[in-house]
């Protein structure tokens, strides 16, 4: 037995030497390293007088919706709602990395549990990007928020962050950042992840990927003490379809359709006051949680191929908050369909066929107040928020949603944080 012990105790040194001799060398390469970690324990109480377009079993709050009659003309909408949730509690870790030739080095990887569809209580990727920074210039890859979202969005309670007003999503991308002195230029190409666009099968980055082509974004910003000013241009080109079916037979189609969404924003700060605003002229912007989309304009009878008109909605907010531990604030954001480019395809007067979000709005009004309590790693939080959307019919001639009635909702948020 003796033998057989000494072997054993032999291989046991042999391992933890052989750790150490790992570990050490780990420790000696993490030595250019710098870690940084970080989360939040985040939960959210929110109640609704009805029901409401929204995402993550309403924690992603977007508007009203419309009223929806029984036999008797009851709004089946009507019934109120509400409950509690931790799912946007978070994990992350920033790294600062050793030079890469003449360029700072450093990466994000954040973490949520939000999960993905109705699937909650599941990790869920928010950032992971590595940047190299060569002072005056900047390139960045990975996922990240983007760039319509920028640098410029309300601190208000409600997950959404103002959407649909504000510009909301996170995705991969390649940024290069140009600064020179008080001014800021960047361009970036952007890809479809966990935010997508609308199309004939739903939401889905297929029409992205089938287009080979991803969405641009080229803005510029001036910064001076805790002001930024800045506007930006993007273009997405998305092909809904590759084929088409008329009656049995199936045939290969070319489409494709091209927009241009425009978008300013302006942000001051100091310790004490937080002042912003933005506004977006929107084309087909659904997947960056605006309102919009796109409508067939014509239809190829013999092969089916389809062209396409975009939805162009103006969105624009406003937000001011005050104070350092008791912190009170308003929100108001306001948005209006304008209508498609061209006539909607309508053989019959009233088929034609729209693809979005949003696309039975005329507009849309919301406007809220909160109030923070924030001390040292703790945040607790209260806001009520009134939204109000007109609904009505859809002019074909022009896209535009006409004989309105409006809808409202009331919606309270009770939010309390423990940030580590």
């Amino acid at each position: 037995m003796r033998p057989f012990t000494n072997m054993h105790i032999m291989k046991k040194y042999i391992l933890i030497f052989l750790c150490l001799i790992t570990v050490s060398g780990s420790f000696a390469q993490m030595q250019d390293f710098k870690f940084k970690f970080y989360g939040q324990i985040r939960t959210d109480f929110y109640y609704n007088s009805r029901a409401n377009e929204e995402t993550v079993d309403g924690l992603f709050y977007m508007y009203p919706k419309d009223k929806v009659r029984d036999p008797e003309g009851n709004d089946l909408n009507s019934t109120p709602n509400s409950n509690f949730y931790t799912l946007y509690s978070r994990l992350g870790v920033d790294v600062a990395g050793p030079k890469l030739g003449t360029a700072k080095t450093s990466a994000k990887v954040e973490v949520d549990f939000r999960g993905t569809g109705t699937s909650y209580s599941v990790i869920r990727l928010r950032h992971a990007y590595l940047n190299l920074d060569w002072g005056k210039s900047a390139l960045l890859l990975g996922q990240n928020w983007h760039p319509l979202f920028g640098d410029v969005s309300p601190q208000i309670l409600n997950l959404s962050v103002g959407a649909p007003f504000q510009p909301f999503s996170r995705a991969p991308q390649i940024r290069y950042r140009y600064t020179n002195k008080n001014f800021q230029l960047t361009g970036a190409a952007v890809w479809q992840s966990q935010y997508t666009s609308q199309g004939p099968e739903g939401k889905t980055h297929k029409y992205l990927k089938q287009s080979c082509i991803p969405e641009f974004y080229v803005g510029a910003d001036y910064k001076n003490g805790g002001l930024l000013a800045g506007v930006g241009i993007e273009l997405l080109s998305l092909k809904p379809r590759t084929e088409s079916i008329v009656n049995t037979d199936k045939y290969k189609v070319d489409e494709r359709i091209t927009t241009l969404s425009y978008e300013a924003h302006v942000k001051y700060t100091n310790k004490d006051w937080f002042i912003a605003a933005k506004s977006v002229l929107g084309s087909n912007l659904t997947q960056a949680s605006g309102l919009g989309g796109f409508g067939i304009k014509s239809v190829n009878e013999q092969t089916g191929e389809q062209e396409y008109t975009p939805i162009r909605f103006s969105s624009s907010w406003f937000n001011v908050v005050y104070g350092q531990k008791w912190k009170p604030g308003i929100f108001v954001g306001y948005a209006k369909n304008l209508g498609t480019s061209d006539a909607l395809y309508a053989p019959k007067g009233n088929d034609a066929k729209l693809y979005g979000t949003g696309t039975d709005l005329n507009q849309l009004v919301t406007a809220g107040a909160e109030l923070t309590y924030n001390v040292p790693h703790w945040k607790f939080g209260l806001e009520y928020t009134l939204s109000s959307a007109w609904y009505g019919s859809l002019n074909t001639s022009n896209g535009k949603i006409q004989d309105t009635h409006a809808v409202c909702n009331n919606r309270i948020v009770a939010v309390a944080m423990f940030m580590f």
